[in-house]
């Protein structure tokens, strides 16, 4: 049980705390409740530029790492399709400074033209890098647009395409920062070597003067139940033809979330799962192949991938892809195979949660979805035989299904 402790400011600022005495570090993650999924169709990227721009200093402060830095902390900062995490770590009796830093670019960021244009910069060429220049960069961008059709999670976290950062101004910034970055739009988790009365004070001390917004209302078009199998095949300079096959699943909040990722784990995860053993052992079709979920707050995907070896027809490769999966209704899994699964997740849960580190944006994510970090275990427990089953056989359809296959470009005679 890790113990946990709250508390709401008044301007809506949530505070989970946990103490660990056993260190000499302390561990600020301020998550905020926006991602890419509060973005505007004709602008996307932009809650991922903004991570950048948080960095680009305050009104009071002109370089944010270098005032860490000098306080002997570190820092990073991560977005998805539903947050934007901010986390710090000092010494900790230097604690008191995050609190300062963060708070103070949470209040009044600076706006300047070099900073946005420097960033811009920056994350097009990430967009380069990551999605144009590298096998498969652009997958996502395709099996997305394929997946969903009215749901902002239609588009990539870094954005549709570059000339939608390019065009982001100053009003455009100012706007999205105002309408999500805000303490009643933000969860601060405190880990480490501080008490929680030092905790109080100080979020009291550097957070409370902030007054709260109005924040944009997290209410998304809703994704129309799909109700015959899509197709789509795309080309490029990749070393081997891949498939990827979708399903639409519930969000995080629904019962059957964890049912979902359980059978994913089933599929994929380890030596022992269903993948490895009907996939890759007992035929020679793919080099690899995987199954996961993509995590959304809102209805996400379940996802089924594998790398085709050479030769290999595309209907053979996606047949045997396919069996295997729905292998978890025609031959349920054991008890002991379950039993497997969950014990993994656990393990992984429980060495995630390890470092004081860690845990502060386990905490924050948690406390984000209105869950206690003590019940992810057991509600991923709750899972049974006729659950995986039920689920299976539920989403793992062939009309609920969007199929991309990414091949290479053909070689020339």
């Amino acid at each position: 049980m890790i113990p946990v402790n709250r508390f709401t400011l008044s301007n809506g600022l949530k505070v989970i705390h946990n103490q660990d005495s056993a260190t000499a570090m302390v561990a600020l993650n301020l998550l905020y409740n926006v991602g890419s999924r509060d973005e505007s169709p004709d602008l996307t990227g932009i809650a991922h530029l903004f991570e950048h721009l948080m960095f680009g200093g305050s009104e009071n402060i002109p370089e944010f790492d270098k005032a860490l830095e000098a306080a002997g902390g570190t820092n990073n900062a991560w977005t998805n399709c539903d947050f934007t995490n901010f986390y710090d770590i000092v010494p900790a009796h230097n604690a008191e400074t995050a609190f300062w830093l963060e708070s103070d670019r949470m209040n009044a960021l600076a706006f300047n033209d070099k900073s946005l244009e420097v960033q811009r910069q920056v994350v097009s060429e990430e967009f380069k890098q990551v999605c144009l220049n590298q096998p498969y960069g652009d997958l996502h961008h395709h099996l997305n647009a394929l997946a969903y059709k009215v749901h902002p999670y239609r588009y990539p976290v870094i954005g549709k395409e570059i000339s939608h950062i390019e065009k982001v101004s100053q009003a455009d910034v100012r706007h999205f920062f105002y309408r999500h970055y805000a303490p009643n739009n933000a969860v601060l988790a405190v880990t480490g070597n501080i008490s929680l009365e030092r905790t109080r004070e100080l979020a009291q001390k550097w957070f409370g003067p902030i007054s709260a917004r109005q924040i944009a209302p997290h209410v998304y078009p809703q994704e129309p139940v799909q109700t015959e199998p899509r197709r789509a095949t795309v080309y490029g300079r990749v070393p081997q033809t891949v498939i990827y096959k979708a399903y639409h699943m519930p969000g995080y909040d629904d019962k059957a979330y964890p049912v979902c990722d359980t059978i994913t784990d089933l599929l994929s995860a380890g030596y022992s799962s269903r993948f490895y053993r009907d996939l890759l052992m007992a035929t020679t079709l793919f080099s690899k192949a995987d199954a996961s979920i993509t995590g959304t707050s809102d209805p996400g995907l379940i996802l089924l991938s594998a790398h085709l070896r050479d030769g290999v027809s595309v209907e053979e490769a996606e047949k045997a892809l396919a069996d295997s999966a729905l292998s978890l209704v025609s031959s349920p899994p054991s008890v002991r195979e379950l039993e497997r699964v969950l014990n993994r997740f656990e393990a992984s849960h429980m060495f995630g949660t390890l470092g004081y580190a860690n845990l502060a944006s386990a905490l924050a994510q948690c406390e984000a979805r209105g869950e206690d970090i003590n019940d992810v275990v057991p509600r991923q427990r709750s899972v049974t035989v006729d659950a995986v089953v039920d689920a299976a056989s539920t989403y793992i359809t062939e009309a609920n299904s969007s199929t991309l296959v990414y091949a290479p470009v053909a070689k020339p005679d």
